[in-house]
């Protein structure tokens, strides 16, 4: 018998790093189901812009995900504004690209800051208030890099590596506890967003549009799915890799030139973006990594 999809019309959604791409098309397909949406954003000029252009029911706030009195700021402002939060979304990422043995600390530092420590702040923050309530949903996004390990962005890998485990880890203890309180994590290809940009393909798989993944997410939240693959057909493909031996299964990987989406990203493509990401973290100093890139 098929499940019967939750109604997630009136349900309060807090979407980090919303401003633009993934999370600014799923704080738009929120709202098309009739959600109330709050865009958090360390550029908050832009966030409420992108309010603006989705509607009454969406409104925008400022959220550097790094900083806990920022985030419970941010938390609180929604909850007054919008009531209780029913969905958070984790959106907000950076994904600096490079040799690894070539990374700064600074860039390292940046990543898992924002990537991983900010997963887990927004959990910390929220989830007690859904568990005193015992509903709510957590989304996690992570990535295909995060099970694979994709060459060219090793310490993004490693971030979204470490946001699945944590999911599946604060999942369990939810079981534990009896809470009715729901995660999911999110595994997207590469996406057509400016952090995407220069990027490579993999044979058979095509970057994916920001709407895609939204969509995703709404199915998740209505089937309240776990593991969230983008597109579906490549967990079809993971499963398969599973059965293989490792050295045929990196054959495959190789033939395909999936070890190549990250590692041959265009950086004349990318400048811009590195350098917004190297100044994404304000209480992180980029080092010398934009001037360099700027030559």
């Amino acid at each position: 018998m098929a499940k019967k999809p939750r109604i997630l019309v009136g349900q309060v959604a807090a979407i980090t790093g919303a401003a633009r791409g993934i999370g600014k098309a799923t704080a738009e397909a929120f709202a098309r189901e009739g959600m109330k949406v709050a865009i958090g954003d360390l550029d908050v000029d832009l966030a409420r812009q992108a309010a603006a252009e989705i509607g009454p029911n969406a409104e925008g706030f400022a959220l550097d995900v790094t900083r806990r009195d920022s985030f419970e700021a941010f938390v609180d402002a929604v909850e007054e504004r919008l009531g209780p939060i029913d969905v958070l979304v984790n959106n907000a990422g950076i994904m600096p690209l490079g040799r690894f043995i070539e990374e700064d600390d600074a860039t390292a530092i940046r990543l898992i800051d924002i990537n991983l420590h900010g997963v887990m702040l927004g959990m910390k923050i929220v989830l007690p208030r859904m568990m005193a309530r015992d509903r709510g949903h957590v989304v996690n996004i992570a990535s295909q890099a995060g099970k694979y390990g994709a060459p060219g962005g090793a310490t993004y890998s490693a971030t979204k590596h470490a946001v699945i485990g944590l999911t599946e880890a604060v999942r369990g203890e939810l079981h534990i506890d009896r809470s009715a309180v729901e995660l999911s994590y999110v595994m997207p290809f590469v996406v057509n967003t400016e952090l995407g940009a220069g990027t490579g393909e993999a044979f058979g798989l095509k970057h994916l549009q920001p709407s895609q993944v939204a969509d995703a997410i709404v199915h998740a939240l209505k089937y309240r799915v776990v593991d969230v693959w983008v597109p579906r057909s490549s967990h079809r493909t993971q499963r398969l890799n599973q059965l293989l031996p490792r050295r045929l299964s990196e054959r495959i990987a190789r033939a395909m030139k999936a070890d190549r989406v990250l590692m041959g990203a265009d950086k004349q493509a990318r400048a811009a973006y590195e350098l917004r990401a190297a100044r994404s973290e304000p209480g992180v100093e980029p080092a010398d990594e934009p001037s360099r890139l700027a030559s």
